[in-house]
């Protein structure tokens, strides 16, 4: 793919195209007593490739002290959990990009860096992909989905697979984001008993910890935007279709689709440069002054009643005026009164449908061939499998016919059209705007074995580009009491390139993304503790 250099990674295509003799590589330095990344770990995937391409760094070492890292605060110190398992090739992935480097034949600007995968995504290397389940623990397909082809072929190491909520969060209505059978519990590196949030928990968790240089993500409704926003980082969704669905564990195919996790915009741009097989390049419209003359609605109806979320959006808005936008008011948000249950409806055939025909295509060493064999899986193994909660909604779409009925037919119609038609498109052209944006979520809550999920009242519309397929960007804005929040830029199908340039311009004159300070609780913040001992 012919990628145009832009102004936005200049450094890095100077570093690329240097004469001059490298520096030699400078050693990482070891974790730091509270946890947090220092020196090169803590930069962003663009300032990573550039000290790659400069010869600052050797992928080589930087895979090593990553996986040094994950040892030290994913299994032990603060135990995020966020990382199934390591690829054990990781090693000879970076080796053999140093070696291509020392030709100069480096393949991109991901050539040697870290990655991890999602455990719903497949990849050719010795790792089952389980979506956080025993029951596809030996699910080791031996082949790469197109979205791990491309950044192999890009020179990425894949560094391995991470947790997330099992299944991808859709067994149970009462689930715990974050939480797999496999895995355990993924903790929040910036508050450990806070939701990471789900279905991408692992992803959002690690890459905010500095486990590697980024980190892959999928989303059917929220999966990658949420746990994106309350660890801190940039999360992308793209229009659905952009990077191929297959080789990933599926729930909706007219809503499912994988997207970067990252510290910075140019971070999931460069992603998507190799996970999207179309020959875009995200990163060409990147620029400060991407919003200048821009029309950008604001979506008052789903603010929330949180007052800190409501101060620092209502910043942000000011903040995309000084930046040169219009910004334009919009107070209404229309759904017709069985949108919800119809949404669920979709879902549910879909499921069954797709996950059904992933199965029978698995490896012979894959014994749950259907739907109802992992169901019937479950209960066999009840003290794992079902130890937090129960699989209602498995149950409850293995019940269902074929994608032929019309119940499921007439559901998806109407989401669709209250997404699309009479949602996104609508309001794009009704108050003439370029993009929507809103809160990305609200503050996470505590984790709760016990009563599972419990999130206080939403901030935000991201089911409106989740069910409608279209691109969805968050953006860090900052946090309240130490939790992340972030800001939502959403747009119509395939304005992707448009929508991250927004967020990109947005994030420029910000930087709001907070670094992780591993506490153990709200009252290791001094306001908090002094509020709560009087």
């Amino acid at each position: 793919m012919k990628i145009q250099i832009t102004a936005a990674l200049a450094p890095l295509a100077l570093a690329a195209c240097s004469t001059t003799v490298p520096p030699a590589p400078v050693a990482i330095a070891p974790i730091a007593p509270g946890y947090e990344a220092t020196g090169l770990l803590a930069k962003t995937l663009p300032e990573l490739s550039a000290a790659l391409a400069s010869g600052e760094l050797t992928s080589a070492a930087l895979t090593a002290a990553y996986l040094s890292r994950i040892e030290a605060i994913d299994r032990a110190g603060p135990r995020l959990q966020s990382i199934l398992v390591v690829n054990p090739d990781a090693l000879a992935q970076a080796q053999a990009s140093d070696a291509r480097r020392a030709r100069g034949e480096a393949l991109g600007p991901l050539d040697g860096l870290p990655i991890l995968l999602k455990d719903n995504i497949e990849t050719l290397d010795p790792m089952p992909t389980t979506a956080g389940s025993f029951a596809l623990a030996a699910n080791i397909t031996g082949r790469d989905s197109p979205l791990a082809a491309g950044l192999r072929a890009q020179g990425a190491v894949i560094l391995g697979k991470t947790n997330l909520s099992q299944w991808a969060n859709f067994r149970s209505n009462s689930s715990l984001s974050g939480w797999s059978s496999v895995g355990g519990q993924v903790r929040n590196p910036h508050m450990l008993d806070r939701s990471p949030c789900g279905s991408s928990s692992g992803t959002g968790a690690a890459i905010a910890a500095s486990l590697a240089a980024g980190g892959v993500g999928t989303e059917t409704n929220g999966s990658i935007i949420c746990p994106a926003n309350v660890n801190g980082l940039v999360g992308f969704k793209p229009t659905v279709g952009r990077v191929s669905q297959a080789g990933i564990i599926p729930i909706s195919p007219s809503q499912d689709t994988a997207g970067p996790m990252t510290k910075s915009v140019a971070g999931a741009a460069l992603l998507m440069n190799a996970m999207d097989a179309g020959g875009t390049d995200y990163t060409a419209a990147l620029s400060a002054d991407a919003l200048a003359g821009k029309r950008i609605g604001v979506l008052r109806a789903v603010v929330g009643s949180n007052q800190d979320i409501i101060t620092r959006f209502n910043d942000s808005v000011s903040l995309l005026r000084s930046l040169g936008a219009e910004v334009v008011e919009i107070e209404e948000l229309k759904l017709p009164g069985d949108f919800w249950a119809a949404t669920l409806l979709v879902l549910q055939y879909e499921f069954k449908d797709s996950l059904n025909a992933y199965l029978t295509a698995a490896p012979p060493e894959v014994e749950t061939r259907t739907l109802s064999d992992v169901i019937a899986f479950n209960i066999a193994h009840a003290g794992t499998e079902l130890a937090i909660f129960n699989q209602d909604q498995f149950e409850a779409s293995d019940a269902l016919g074929p994608l032929t009925d019309a119940a499921y037919l007439d559901a998806l119609a109407l989401v669709q059209s209250a997404t699309r038609d009479n949602g996104i498109d609508r309001m794009l052209k009704e108050y003439g705007v370029d993009a929507l944006v809103s809160p990305s979520g609200p503050v996470a809550p505590r984790v709760d074995p016990v009563n599972g999920d419990v999130w206080p009242e939403w901030a935000g519309a991201g089911f409106l580009a989740a069910v409608a397929g279209y691109p969805h960007l968050t953006v860090p804005m900052g946090e309240v009491h130490g939790i992340p929040i972030g800001l939502s830029f959403m747009g119509g199908k395939d304005t992707d390139a448009a929508i991250l340039a927004y967020g990109y311009a947005y994030e420029q004159a910000t930087g709001l993304r907070p670094d992780p300070k591993y506490l153990q609780t709200a009252e290791d913040r001094p306001e908090i503790a002094a509020a709560m001992q009087r």
